[in-house]
């Protein structure tokens, strides 16, 4: 997996982020989602490397990254942190201004750092994900049903972890290492099998459910969007249309408009359709 890319573990005022960069040109940086490490994208970034110098973490939480302590309101898994986590790894490999991609929870960090640090961010590109509060606002059985892990894995006083630790073989299911990638599907079930990490992931939905959301209530109530050129990948095959049409739940969030593509795969479309993933980046990111 990514060929002539660096491995290197970055340490920041709060955590180690382990990440992994290459290729020359332009900075963006991919963020995966849950339960993903940033292996998920390694279909994807050699083919943006040919242009652009990419960076792939693992969230704070997430794969071989670290977490600081639980802090009140789960602060210390907020996407607020994780943007903070952003610009502080581009401050440490020397970039000034880079364009941002995430996936699923990463999407959310994207989001993030897009509205947190709009100097810095040149191109947003979000994949299958709508700010949390619009998914919560809109919260019906339909939503429950669909996507009950939310609930699950934010519980406080029956702790998911106590579960998933309990046979996390048992619990997650992932597609097969010749379908995913060999070295991807092996760092997947390394990072699975961590309660550490399962612990991160959880902490990561909790801060969701709460903290996350007063973030986004206290930028709609400010009248503030994102700035920079926006695109929503979606894939054909997931449901990110169950509130709606996505695009015009984004609309008031930005301060362009939105530009909107489609991508023939489920949920993980890195992993499932990496040159429609690759092509339409590239095809963005050439955009100023």
């Amino acid at each position: 997996m990514f060929d002539g890319f660096r491995l290197d573990r970055v340490e920041l005022d709060e955590v180690t982020l382990r990440v992994r960069h290459g290729g020359a040109g332009a900075p963006v940086v991919l963020l995966h989602g849950h339960p993903r490490t940033h292996t998920t994208w390694h279909r994807v970034a050699p083919r943006l490397a040919q242009d652009r110098t990419v960076v792939c973490p693992d969230l704070r939480g997430y794969g071989g990254s670290t977490l600081p302590p639980d802090e009140p309101g789960h602060a210390q898994s907020s996407k607020r942190a994780m943007a903070r986590d952003v610009v502080g790894l581009m401050d440490a490999l020397g970039h000034d201004r880079f364009a941002v991609v995430g996936h699923d929870r990463g999407a959310l960090a994207a989001f993030r750092t897009a509205m947190d640090h709009p100097q810095r961010v040149t191109h947003l590109v979000v994949m299958d994900g709508l700010p949390v509060v619009e998914h919560l606002e809109r919260t019906d059985a339909r939503f429950a049903l669909a996507w009950w892990h939310w609930w699950f894995l934010a519980q406080d006083e029956k702790p998911a972890e106590r579960v998933i630790d309990a046979d996390p073989d048992a619990w997650y299911r992932t597609p097969p290492p010749e379908t995913i990638g060999a070295g991807n599907h092996a760092d997947l079930w390394a990072a699975l099998r961590n309660p550490a990490v399962v612990h991160g992931m959880c902490e990561d939905y909790r801060a969701g459910l709460g903290i996350d959301r007063r973030h986004d209530e206290e930028d709609r109530a400010a009248g503030r969007r994102v700035g920079c050129p926006t695109l929503l990948l979606e894939s054909t095959g997931d449901d990110l249309d169950l509130h709606g049409d996505p695009a015009a739940i984004w609309a008031p969030w930005l301060a362009q408009p939105l530009r909107h593509r489609f991508v023939g795969s489920g949920h993980h479309q890195a992993e499932e359709a990496p040159g429609q993933v690759a092509d339409a980046l590239r095809e963005f990111l050439a955009d100023g």
